[in-house]
């Protein structure tokens, strides 16, 4: 695992919040059924991406759940 520094990661992380900033935002609907399906529509497409990525079985949970 690499090591990294505080400031290496703050730099990243602000690099990150600048890229962030330039992308505009989606606009918002004016009326609640457009909202509606603005929504599903950006579930779809984040479910698309999703399932373009390939996970093995085998990865396991960054968590440890523990009674």
């Amino acid at each position: 695992m690499a090591k990294i520094s505080r400031r290496e990661l703050g730099a990243v992380l602000s690099a990150s919040a600048v890229l962030m900033a330039q992308t505009p935002a989606p606009p918002v609907p004016g009326n609640p059924d457009e909202e509606l399906k603005a929504a599903k529509d950006a579930l779809a497409q984040n479910s698309l991406q999703l399932a373009k990525v390939n996970l093995p079985m085998a990865t396991e949970p960054a968590t440890h759940f523990r009674a």
